[in-house]
């Protein structure tokens, strides 16, 4: 049994395809093929507004749902990160029923893949029995080296507990000021030619910290009895600083990038140079409005042809876990100067490549079974407040 679909405008993944076409899929969603309507017969499902294929939500926190409304807005991140430190722990029972629910949220907005951090096993009943395709970054950090080894041990064993099921599972520093030079070394020997994702620049005080050895991470290492004093600064920014110790071929993404610079993405370049290497910018604007009040500086990295996707965060830093209000926010604070076809590819086949689905999702091409998603109330393809999306296979 076949489907037939068509709308106002149908996007495949890479650019709109002519008026008039047709897109065909077996019952359970697998591309046939695209046809012009003359030639498409009886049957075919008309829709309102755009068709795409479904989105990659790139970088999620699943586990941190039950933080949902907890933590309000415009904290800065230290005092972010002091929040989520401090409250977690919630009763397994709540916390299943909110990621349950966000699990379903995400499906039903039109989200088919997820790279999703892990630092404990929580969220393994509810991505057993999910609908979506997930990659579980297992989170490791540690800041003072002589318990570098003893993390990642750790988080080894939540790693052993993923590996058994269906879903691809890699280490990933959380973040610069949370990982060792020794922990860095460490996570770079686990994960040759594999995928990894890292917070970056997402406040000042993370350059602060890696140029001068100042700014307000040295208040959370003390509240939390931290001791940093080993830490040397190495007068660079933090990019500048971890990028270097992954040596072995990783693919990279890097999530926020809120403060990254011109000088940060020409170091990455000159990087590139000598390695062939994927490297990927995350983009998360909602969360950075959230947190900082501030957003990554998106012009920039379409000037310099960087690869950027598209990630929600968590419930702890975002209202919703929805790729399309990410889109919105990402064109209303750039004036609407961006087309919505360049960014729909950070949120299909940008995505896909980055977490290595491209040959099953993030277009509509024969074999592939990438979902179909519906964006309605566009306005001369522009989004607007009223625009929605929603799955229709």
């Amino acid at each position: 049994m076949y489907r037939k679909f068509t709308a106002d405008h149908i996007f495949n993944g890479y650019d709109l395809l002519p008026g008039q076409t047709v897109l065909i899929t077996d019952a359970t969603g697998v591309i046939i093929n695209m046809v012009d309507q003359k030639d498409s017969g009886d049957g075919v499902e008309v829709f309102e507004g755009l068709i795409t294929p479904g989105f990659v939500n790139a970088h999620c926190h699943l586990e941190l749902t039950y933080l949902r409304g907890v933590i309000p807005e415009n904290t800065g991140l230290v005092e972010f990160v002091q929040q989520v430190m401090g409250k977690r722990g919630v009763s397994q029972e709540l916390n299943l029923d909110a990621m349950r629910e966000a699990e379903v949220e995400m499906y039903e907005c039109g989200i088919v893949a997820v790279g999703d951090i892990c630092n404990t096993t929580d969220s393994i009943s509810v991505k057993q029995q999910s609908n979506l395709i997930w990659h579980n970054f297992i989170e490791v950090s540690g800041f003072i080296d002589a318990v570098a080894e003893k993390r990642l041990m750790d988080m080894k064993l939540v790693y052993d507990q993923f590996k058994p099921f269906n879903h691809k599972t890699t280490f990933s520093p959380h973040a610069p000021y949370s990982v060792s030079k020794k922990l860095f070394q460490l996570i770079n020997n686990e994960t040759a030619n594999e995928i990894i994702t890292i917070h970056n620049q997402e406040c000042k005080a993370e350059d602060d910290l890696y140029k001068h050895k100042m700014g307000g991470f040295l208040k959370l290492y003390k509240n939390f009895a931290i001791d940093f004093a080993g830490f040397e600064a190495t007068g660079k920014s933090s990019f500048q600083s971890w990028l270097p110790y992954f040596t072995r071929g990783q693919s990279i993404i890097s999530v926020h990038n809120t403060f990254t610079s011109l000088d940060d993405v020409t170091f990455l370049l000159r990087q590139l140079q000598n390695v062939n290497s994927p490297f990927y910018y995350c983009l998360c604007i909602n969360a950075n409005k959230y947190i900082e009040q501030a957003i990554p500086p998106v012009d920039l990295l379409r000037k310099l042809n960087c690869n950027i996707i598209i990630g929600t965060d968590s419930y702890a830093s975002n209202h919703q876990l929805n790729v399309l209000e990410e889109i919105k926010t990402i064109q209303q604070e750039t004036d609407y100067s961006i087309p919505l076809v360049e960014i729909l590819q950070w949120a299909t086949i940008n995505g896909a490549t980055a977490l290595r689905l491209q040959h099953n999702i993030g277009s509509f091409e024969t074999g592939k079974k990438p979902g179909i998603v519906l964006i309605e109330k566009l306005n001369n393809l522009q989004t607007t407040s009223a625009t929605t999306a929603m799955r229709i296979l």
